[in-house]
């Protein structure tokens, strides 16, 4: 238990390198591909032919699609032709190698049509600009929605002070807390923060540690007594003697388990991927079919070489280069309007699975501020005439804790009568003159100090965890104040929706049991975990994974950062701090925590629509690839390759409009319980 300012007694007031070049890069080779394609397409013959056109009898014209679907295979189809070279060299084919065997067969095929070395009418012009286009477009989609806003590091970095004061002597120094050394001793001024980690070796002060323990009250710290960097001095300056400086700061151990738990978080394949994978060995393996067949079997060579390339060619995956990607987009979009930012699509994706969630306490379940629970009067006298004592006495003070009862006052509307001759004690309490008499506030300390006993309903109070304030007129106890950190109303909320889906509900947090049991039971939350340290909090996590859960863990300060990133998805509350957010996959704009629901929703609804895009797209190729390879030849029928176009189009198509209807998913919180 801790104090603060004016109460005294332990009861008392107490650089990540992100997406953005490669999504830059992907936006403007889209564009300048999108107008060479224009040329490239309207003078193709084959294009002309299938739409029914006559190009321009001029030479010069029939080398417009050449030169330019040249310039494009090379300069646009560079993404993926090393990609590709990637996947062979890993020995993992996928959409990159799909893709390259694609334009490369119909830059092949082209040329030589365009040379009158193979027939006329392989000429795949208008096909390969159509495919690089329509994959610029679809990796420009994805990169952007992979883009990251913030860095994790760089904001844990931003807790610690431009400059420390350091005694030479009697004389202080300001130099850059990387210039500090073990055995040091600096000066942390009132409101200053602690540079490095240390010990208290002179002066007394409340210390807001909520940064890195996320405990929502500050916390009574004297000499002999560690401090933390980053850590805050909220009334008193301090002197401490540096014990740990670097990379051996119990904040730097927290960024080092963040970057770690980045590192080693697993990344489910993407589903676009897989297929792309079969689809490869689909393809080669129908286009092998196609030669032993067509060519050996049947010895139709001019036959085998067309129906092969045609295969090869009507393979491309349009759809399935936009299947994943636009859901993502649109998702992302929608998210963003219903007030959930998704940064990393395959959190999104894993929510899903989630089975268990970890929430934070301080300003997740709870508001992380102090209110009034409930008011005690001594014999005789009421609550409102102890509730406006104790407001007079506090109105002068800062104090979150005065402020809770300053404001408690005046929600019930008391009149709040005028204070004199204010005083603070860090150890005792504050002090006021109020309509001629002397009014106390304060804790244990305080008691002592008056000699007075305090009330009964005190033991009860404490088994909650509750903050415990008594109020004294002319030395007398005329009452005490039970204070808390105030639970959000829509907590219950969240819980219970979350059990009806089948999911355990499980609470974190830096506080003492007490306090934590008492939140957890008014919730019905169905595990607790209580004073865990930053450290502890992955591990924590971990523990959870281990057995065998999927989790996603909620919160919003520094100690919440590691276990952010080592959770399956890691959601952050936006009004929490940069690094928690920078941790996370999935942040709420807002603070209601049955958001944490509408991200569910909408993870199943996006699977939903990426396994559907999955399967169209797909199916196209499943079905257009062996009616190319004339299976179907000896019925009379082989796939022309004008249909095999207008059946990739409409397989595009289908996949644009089917991700739409994401756009109707219902997000709001309150509609989600």
């Amino acid at each position: 238990m801790t104090e603060h300012q004016g109460h005294g007694g332990h009861q008392g007031h107490g650089g990540h390198e992100g997406h953005g070049d490669h999504v830059g890069e992907f936006r403007r080779l889209f564009w300048v591909m999108l107008v060479l394609a224009v040329p490239v397409v309207g003078f193709s013959g084959a294009f002309a032919s299938i739409v029914g056109y006559e190009l321009p009898d001029a030479g010069w014209v029939t080398w417009i699609s050449p030169v330019l679907g040249t310039v494009m295979y090379v300069w646009g189809g560079r993404p993926f032709l090393t990609g590709a070279v990637d996947e062979v060299r890993s020995r993992a084919p996928g959409m990159m190698l799909l893709i390259s065997l694609a334009i490369t067969v119909a830059f092949v095929a082209s040329w030589g049509a365009a040379l009158g070395v193979v027939a006329e009418h392989l000429d795949f012009w208008w096909e390969l600009a159509l495919l690089i286009v329509i994959m610029l477009l679809g990796h420009w989609i994805e990169m952007r929605s992979l883009a990251r806003t913030s860095s994790a590091l760089d904001s844990l970095a931003a807790l610690l002070p431009d400059e420390a004061e350091r005694y030479e002597g009697e004389q202080l120094v300001t130099v850059h807390p990387d210039d500090l050394r073990v055995g040091d001793v600096v000066l942390v001024r009132p409101g200053g923060s602690v540079p490095a980690d240390g010990r208290i070796v002179g002066g007394e002060a409340g210390m807001d540690e909520s940064m890195v323990t996320g405990e929502s009250r500050t916390v009574r710290r004297g000499p002999g007594e560690d401090v933390v960097a980053g850590t805050v001095a909220t009334d008193s300056g301090l002197r401490v003697e540096i014990t740990a400086t670097g990379e051996d700061t119990a904040l730097a151990g927290i960024r080092r388990l963040v970057a770690e738990a980045q590192g080693s978080s697993s990344r489910a394949q993407r589903l676009a991927d897989t297929a792309a994978g079969w689809l490869f060995w689909f393809a080669l393996g129908a286009a092998v079919i196609t030669v032993l067949v067509w060519g050996l079997l049947l010895g139709y060579a001019d036959d085998a070489v067309t129906r092969t390339i045609t295969v090869l060619v009507i393979a491309c995956p349009h759809a399935l280069g936009l299947a994943i990607p636009l859901v993502v987009s649109i998702a992302t979009e929608r998210a963003a309007r219903g007030g959930v930012l998704v940064k990393d699509r395959l959190a999104l994706e894993s929510m899903r699975t989630v089975d268990a969630v970890l929430f934070d306490k301080t300003g997740t379940l709870t508001r992380g501020e102090p209110v009034v629970i409930a008011v005690e009067p001594a014999e005789g006298l009421t609550e409102a005439e102890v509730l406006a004592a104790a407001a007079a006495a506090e109105t002068a003070s800062e104090h979150p804790l005065a402020k809770a009862i300053v404001r408690a006052a005046a929600e019930r509307g008391l009149d709040v009568p005028p204070a004199g001759d204010f005083s603070s004690s860090p150890a005792l309490g504050v002090t006021a003159t109020v309509a001629g008499r002397r009014i106390r506030v304060g804790g244990p300390h305080l008691l002592a100090e008056e000699g007075r006993e305090e009330l009964p309903v005190a033991e009860r109070w404490r088994a909650d965890g509750a903050i415990i304030l008594h109020v004294l007129r002319d030395g007398r106890v005329i009452g005490a104040l039970k204070l808390a950190d105030e639970i959000r109303p829509e907590s219950r909320e969240a819980v219970t929706a979350l059990h009806r889906r089948g999911i355990e509900v499980v609470m974190i947090t830096g506080d003492a049991r007490a306090v934590a049991e008492s939140v957890g039971a008014e919730l019905g939350i169905d595990r607790v975990f209580a004073g865990v340290r930053p450290e502890d909090k992955a591990a924590t996590v971990r523990a959870l994974q281990d057995e065998g859960r999927r989790v996603a863990m909620v919160g919003d300060g520094v100690n919440d950062a590691p276990a952010l990133a080592q959770a399956d998805v890691g959601i952050a509350i936006g009004a929490g701090t940069d690094v928690a957010i920078a941790s996370a996959g999935v942040i709420l704009a807002g603070d209601d925590p049955r958001s944490v629901l509408s991200v569910i929703d909408l993870s199943k609804a996006g699977y939903r629509k990426m396994k559907q895009n999955l399967w169209w797209a797909a199916g196209y190729n499943l079905i257009s690839v062996p009616l190319a390879a004339g299976v179907l030849a000896f019925a009379g029928f082989v796939l022309p390759m004008s249909v095999g176009a207008l059946l990739m189009s409409l397989s595009t198509i289908v996949v644009a409009l089917n991700a739409q209807l994401l756009r109707k998913l219902d997000l709001n919180p309150q509609n989600a319980v």
